[in-house]
């Protein structure tokens, strides 16, 4: 279970976030770069190579020993994915681990961040100067222990900078089986098509931004490379993606709700039909 609240800080600590954030990559790197030089090696020679890197490099050390774990294992999940396919023969590209050049998060694990009592603040104690972040969400974080949070993920996107809570919990519905199955083929024309032949169209929220996209696309491509008014028209058009991205999760998690809540309702519906019939 993944909660995400909105980082507030100031400037030089956003600078810090985005320092950690390129200094995960520069770790995940170097551990795909020693795999391909040493073929063979598994996940503990990764690790060992990760604390050679921080012997190495001081930049390196400043970041949580957890963060840093957590890029090795970044890595190895590229790697174990590529031998999974050739084991499989999966066809076409079997997805060769390659050098990450825009990450945009870093994940921290039990260590390295701690929370205020209110649980409306969080600090992160490594070395790279992110401090105290004010927290901005609509979830509550008192309802869970401190020992269920298992990673905690910083994380930049266009519209600014955001904090996840991986939270080991168990979510439990009491509803009762509607002892129906139904499936739901996903397509283009249509969103998706269930068996009883009833359809959902698709929205099309790409085709309805299209044209936003490509006015913001040409101001990026009549902005000098390097300069601050590119890297400003980058971040508006990242806004629009990032826009249609929410667009399309939020319809997608809306209707799948719909479609459990509608099965679960008929089958209550049928429930009471039939108890009122037989009370008739």
């Amino acid at each position: 279970m993944a909660i995400r609240g909105v980082a507030i800080g100031k400037l030089n600590q956003y600078a810090a976030i985005d320092e950690a954030i390129r200094t995960a990559q520069f770790v995940r790197n170097k551990c795909v770069r020693f795999w391909i030089d040493n073929r063979g090696v598994g996940q503990k020679d990764l690790y060992r190579h990760s604390t050679a890197l921080r012997e190495e490099f001081a930049f390196v050390k400043d970041l949580n020993s957890s963060a840093c774990q957590a890029s090795v294992e970044r890595a190895y999940s590229a790697i174990a994915r590529f031998y999974d396919n050739c084991k499989k023969a999966v066809p076409g590209k079997k997805g060769y681990p390659t050098f990450k050049k825009n990450r945009r998060s870093v994940e921290y694990k039990v260590s390295g961040w701690k929370l205020s009592e209110t649980r409306k603040q969080i600090t992160f104690t490594d070395k790279k100067g992110i401090g105290k972040l004010k927290l901005k969400g609509t979830w509550d974080l008192n309802f869970y222990q401190i020992d269920q949070i298992k990673r905690v993920p910083l994380i930049h996107r266009a519209d600014g900078y955001y904090v996840q809570f991986a939270i080991s919990a168990d979510n439990k519905v009491d509803a009762a089986p509607a002892g129906k199955t139904v499936g739901l083929d996903v397509g283009l024309k249509e969103f998706y098509t269930d068996s009883d032949r009833r359809t959902e169209p698709n929205p099309k929220f790409y085709r309805t931004s299209e044209k936003q996209l490509k006015f913001r696309q040409r101001r990026v491509s009549r902005k000098k490379k390097g300069s601050a008014n590119r890297k400003k028209a980058i971040n508006r058009l990242g806004r629009v993606h990032l826009k249609i991205s929410r667009q399309r999760e939020e319809h997608a998690k809306k209707l799948a709700r719909c479609v459990i809540q509608s099965k679960c309702d008929s089958f209550w519906r049928n429930l009471i039909g039939r108890f009122q019939a037989s009370v008739e």
